[in-house]
């Protein structure tokens, strides 16, 4: 539906008004979302108004010059604690300047949208007639052991029927579809989902619906959730989402999500998106060094011109014009250059453009290897990346891709 010439990476306008666009969305599901800039097509990142993330070692010393009231206790390691007279930036300013930087940061919003770490990088367009995704037919690498947790918008059961064979069998939080309409961001989990059982169609998937409001969720919300999928152990987390950060600096609640639980299911890899800023700079998670993060490729196999990049993104892998499970219903497009259209997707199939696309290629790629070989999932990506390595191209870097 949407020619090559009219996507948003390729027109800089375009892509301040998909901004825009977006953090209207997630602003009206989530008022509490607070825009680090008056035009929020400037913004870096989204927060939750008033309230700030502080280590647990640190917070007698932030509470002594900033008076608030703490929140809630995350998981082990930090606390979410809300000054009393201050904003945001006003509070972590002052705790910069007495204490140093980094020892207080905003509730970092999560989100899975366009532009400054919202992925995807394209509404869902159809597709006419549907393309049936390849599904892998090799027993000895069909996933057969591994469990994959996808945290994103939850499940549509709907879709489960003989048009999508590859979804029978995922299970996870039903998403709240109310037909006819299709609302922004609706089938993202289930789409996410299919990719992964296209390539490892014996394995079990698990749709965590976290990402509910807007496509939007504070640090402080999804580290608890994910401390609750870790219950579960896991082999593989495939997370669609992430951020950019206030002065580029790592999560504080992703780092401790790491010390005190991650770490120690060491067999369990998170697989993140690297985001589609067009830039070299962090997104968090997928820069730390213990998440395996993942750009996209174009058709050609270049990278996707709206990928991020740099030497903290592991691998690139197919993330322009996906085909999956799409519910039926009415769309209406929110962005330019089609913001207002209305279209009919009824076909039960679309394609998507993102790192979101390409997170779950490479977490169906280590579910097939765990079949094959019977490593653990560290292990299997361990020896994934090294391929990739092996499969890098100038001005590109690590490639997978699946055979």
């Amino acid at each position: 539906m949407t020619e090559p010439s009219a996507r948003w990476w390729q027109n800089r306008d375009l892509a301040r008004g998909r901004l825009r666009t977006h953090v209207e969305i997630i602003r009206s599901a989530r008022p509490e979302v607070a825009v680090d800039s008056d035009d929020p097509a400037d913004m870096q990142y989204l927060h939750n108004r008033g309230a700030i993330l502080v280590r647990d070692a640190d917070l007698a010393r932030v509470a002594a010059i900033i008076p608030g009231e703490v929140e809630a206790s995350l998981i082990t390691g930090v606390t979410l604690y809300r000054p009393r007279n201050l904003d945001t930036e006003a509070a972590l300013t002052e705790i910069d300047r007495q204490l140093g930087v980094g020892v207080a940061t905003p509730d970092h919003a999560l989100h899975i949208a366009p532009r400054a770490g919202l992925c995807p990088a394209s509404e869902p367009e159809d597709v006419e007639p549907p393309p049936y995704p390849g599904l892998n037919t090799d027993p000895a690498s069909d996933g057969t052991g591994a469990l994959v947790s996808v945290v994103d918008t939850g499940f549509l059961p709907s879709l489960d029927d003989a048009k999508h064979p590859w979804l029978r069998g995922v299970t996870g939080d039903e998403e709240d579809l109310r037909p006819p309409l299709i609302r922004p961001f609706e089938g993202h989990g289930t789409f996410v989902a299919g990719i992964v059982r296209c390539l490892a169609p014996n394995a079990e998937v698990r749709v965590e619906g976290f990402l509910t409001h807007g496509g939007a969720i504070f640090e402080s919300e999804i580290i608890r959730q994910l401390g609750q999928a870790l219950d579960l152990s896991p082999d593989v987390i495939s997370l669609s989402a992430g951020t950019l950060t206030r002065y580029n600096l790592p999560p504080l609640s992703f780092e401790a999500l790491w010390e005190y639980r991650l770490r120690h299911h060491k067999g369990t890899v998170l697989v993140a998106a690297a985001g589609n800023d067009q830039h070299r700079g962090p997104f968090w998670p997928a820069a730390f060094p213990w998440a395996v993060s993942v750009g996209a490729l174009d058709a050609q196999d270049q990278r996707a011109p709206f990928t991020n990049y740099g030497s903290w993104v592991d691998v690139y892998a197919p993330g322009v014009d996906i085909v999956n499970a799409f519910p039926t219903g009415i769309y209406i497009y929110q962005e330019p250059p089609h913001q207002g259209d209305v279209h009919e997707f009824k076909h039960g199939m679309a394609q998507w453009s993102g790192t979101s696309f390409a997170t779950p290629i490479v977490s169906g790629m280590i579910a097939q290897r765990i079949s094959a070989t019977g490593e653990t999932a560290r292990q299997a990506a361990e020896a994934l990346l090294a391929q990739a390595r092996q499969n890098a191209r100038p001005r590109v870097g690590s490639i997978l891709k699946p055979t």
